[in-house]
């Protein structure tokens, strides 16, 4: 004999199914028309638009990391509405801080390189994101190696035919702080 919970459980189960198989129909009689190719095409020049400026901002990071600055000032869209969560548990909206703190390391020359590892792209028309794990290293102020090894999250959105850098977030790295000496 069911219960009232399992009758309802069951149900569920029955109207997910059926929303699924609704959506695959639907897609299956679309899939073939012009306006949804288009899309697709789209959204491959959009994955491979952003995938190029996600190298472009790792680039430019690294340009930094040697007192270049102009590179990561040509990436990021310069509104207010942009922002930025760093490994120095920096919180930073609007390009006029995000840029000056960019303007800072560059004057540190903290040397090394970060890279973009195990990278996921997702793209919409006009927006879209990357994740990956950004590995490499910087030198410390008395010059030692401090390994970088943190998740990352950046957000383009397309601004004039170019992807521009919205918002980039990193995890918060404690062994940065400690190098950089930065205050917790």
């Amino acid at each position: 004999m069911n219960t009232m919970a399992q009758q309802i459980k069951m149900n569920s189960g029955a109207l997910i199914l059926a929303a699924a198989l609704i959506t695959l129909t639907s897609f299956s009689q679309t899939s073939h028309s012009g306006e949804v190719e288009a899309e697709v095409t789209n959204n491959a020049a959009a994955l491979k638009g952003i995938s190029a400026a996600n190298g472009q901002f790792y680039e430019a990071l690294n340009a930094v990391f040697t007192g270049n600055v102009e590179p990561m000032k040509a990436i990021w869209s310069h509104g207010d509405d942009i922002s930025y969560r760093g490994p120095f548990n920096d919180n930073l909206d609007g390009w006029t801080a995000i840029g000056k703190q960019f303007d800072d390391v560059a004057q540190m020359k903290i040397g090394g390189r970060v890279a973009c590892m195990d990278m996921i792209v997702r793209a919409g028309q006009d927006l879209g994101y990357t994740v990956c794990v950004e590995q490499g290293n910087n030198e410390s102020t008395d010059g030692k190696p401090v390994e970088v090894s943190q998740r990352a999250t950046n957000i383009f959105r397309l601004e004039d035919g170019q992807w521009k850098l919205v918002h980039h977030h990193t995890d918060i790295s404690p062994q940065l702080e400690q190098a950089f000496s930065v205050p917790k």
